[in-house]
């Protein structure tokens, strides 16, 4: 996968990262290998990050960045699940992030309390449960984060609940 004259070299490098962590892993990000794949001169990623960690980053900002973009208005819960499980790839690098860095105060926030698409998400959310009569929607706007999540994760990692939509519907009625 040659980089384009025209193409951000983070965003590529990111990209490459992403794909290369969704084909074969945590253990699969080096220096090297981002440059193999991107057919760069050996060396030339580490210009741009210089460190695992800074891989990392790019990474973590990148996935951000896509899901903000994947969070355009959307008819409900389910056809965002929809959505977002088309870049199932994303979201299988996403959670591995989650347990790698679960103790890392930096980078582990960014993928969850304050991820750039956190406030897209409680907004939806929230404007979700407020059509649907719920009191209280910013109370309820986390937990309803937190079952789509766990649809995604169950999507993306192959189990594929097929009444997504009737497991949100019974979660609705559940709270009203």
């Amino acid at each position: 996968m040659k980089v384009s004259p025209n193409t951000d070299r983070r965003e590529a490098i990111a990209d490459a990262a992403i794909a290369l962590v969704a084909a074969e892993g945590l253990r699969s990000l080096t220096h090297r290998a981002i440059d193999r794949t991107l057919e760069l001169p050996a060396g030339s990623t580490s210009y741009y990050a210089r460190t695992r960690r800074q891989l990392i980053e790019l990474m973590v900002h990148r996935l951000a960045n896509r899901t903000v973009t994947d969070m355009a208005p959307a008819s409900g819960p389910a056809s965002l699940l929809d959505r977002l499980a088309a870049r199932a790839a994303d979201h299988r690098v996403r959670y591995a992030l989650l347990v790698d860095l679960a103790d890392d105060p930096e980078l582990h926030p960014l993928l969850t309390t304050e991820s750039p698409a956190r406030a897209q998400f409680l907004a939806a959310a929230e404007s979700t449960l407020a059509k649907a009569g719920v009191a209280d929607p910013a109370r309820h706007a986390p937990g309803l984060i937190a079952l789509v999540d766990g649809l995604l994760f169950d999507r993306v990692a192959g189990s594929r609940v097929d009444n997504a939509d009737e497991v949100i519907a019974a979660y609705l009625r559940g709270i009203q």
